[in-house]
């Protein structure tokens, strides 16, 4: 009668303890789960509130480094458009420097270097003009707000347009010692937005839009915004002094424009070719003197800019640092206590199979 109340007894214990054995092992398993996924991806847990109480302090460290990230990529985008734009302004005042030489050299005496400076001044117009309209990511450089259309519309034939034929009319009645009136008239005609004459798009002539408007500029931290855009018409940084229009482009296309105009017969005229000549020199060193200044200013505005970047660079750093504090696990630490539940979780597993595996017979043995 003892015997089988024993065998029964004895079944109860070893179920009882395989019970407690197998929610042992279910928390192990559990817990082997959540540090696999962690030695995985290294994050703490999907959700805030894995994270917990520092879901919030991740919220907010996650906002400032978009923000921050968000200026980096303005002023990448901006310093990109200001490289293509230091090199444009970078051929362009080789080309007045080089025009600025050949005025020196013309002293009324070679008919034929007259006429080749013609020559090359014509051509040299529509380069200018060309990159005028220079272009980043489908964007015209020097065209202000209205990115999507060219500030010289048709450069090819700006040495024939209106500007150039007003230029042209008054070079031609050069003569009898009205070099001043000449010049004046060029300096007028070079000024001139009127529709017809201006070579400049209508949106950069017109006195309530790119006359007037602002310079582009990017933003580059809380509050702050850094002026970077250079208008085709009209000086940005630079201050242009002398003989000017009052901006470097006019004065190179009105320098230009009066060298392509001259005839070799006016080499005779003596004091009124020599002094026209000396105008176009001054106009041109003028506007020698802004494009340096003007390639200056943007060159510190970079300088600006890429502070501006590193120090976003460092403090998104910093930022990511903290959040990595909050929202990932230390991988030796976690890869360390996997191991250790493997472990505890095989060892478990062999208990379980020796207490289901527990016989009457081997108990009493």
């Amino acid at each position: 009668m003892g015997f089988p109340a024993r065998r029964g007894a004895l079944t109860m214990v070893g179920v009882g303890l395989i019970g407690r054995l197998d929610v042992g092992a279910a928390a192990l398993r559990q817990r082997l789960e959540v540090l696999t996924r962690q030695v995985s991806d290294g994050r703490k847990g999907p959700g805030y509130a894995d994270i917990a109480p520092e879901g919030r302090r991740a919220v907010d460290l996650r906002a400032e480094i978009g923000r921050r990230e968000a200026w980096q990529g303005t002023i990448s985008r901006a310093l990109s458009q200001t490289s293509v734009t230091q090199k444009a302004l970078g051929r362009m005042e080789a080309i007045a420097t080089q025009f600025y030489q050949e005025a020196i050299r013309l002293d009324g005496t070679s008919t034929e270097r007259i006429s080749a400076v013609a020559a090359s001044a014509r051509a040299a117009m529509a380069e200018f003009a060309t990159l005028l309209n220079e272009k980043y990511a489908g964007e015209y450089v020097f065209g202000g707000t209205d990115t999507a259309n060219p500030p010289i519309p048709d450069p090819q034939a700006v040495a024939t347009g209106g500007m150039a034929s007003a230029i042209a009319a008054a070079v031609a009645g050069l003569g009898g010692g009205n070099a001043a009136a000449v010049a004046a008239a060029t300096l007028a005609a070079a000024s001139s937005d009127a529709a017809g004459t201006t070579p400049f798009s209508a949106f950069l002539s017109d006195p309530a839009q790119g006359l007037t408007e602002a310079r582009r500029a990017v933003p580059a931290a809380e509050g702050e915004r850094v002026a970077y855009g250079i208008l085709a018409n009209r000086n940005a940084a630079a201050s242009s002094d002398g003989e000017t229009t009052g901006s470097w482009s006019r004065d190179v296309l009105r320098g230009l424009a009066t060298l392509a105009a001259i005839d070799p017969s006016q080499a005779a005229l003596g004091a009124d070719f020599t002094d026209l000549m000396a105008t176009v020199r001054d106009g041109l060193r003028s506007a020698i003197d802004a494009l340096g200044e003007e390639r200056g200013a943007l060159g510190a505005t970079e300088q600006r800019l890429e502070a501006n970047a590193a120090r976003h660079a460092d403090v998104t750093v910093a930022l990511r640092t903290q959040l990595a504090g909050i929202e990932e696990v230390d991988m030796a630490a976690t890869i360390s206590r996997l191991q250790a539940t493997q472990t505890q979780l095989e060892a478990s597993y062999r208990a379980i199979s020796l207490v289901s595996g527990l016989t009457l017979t081997r108990f009493l043995a």
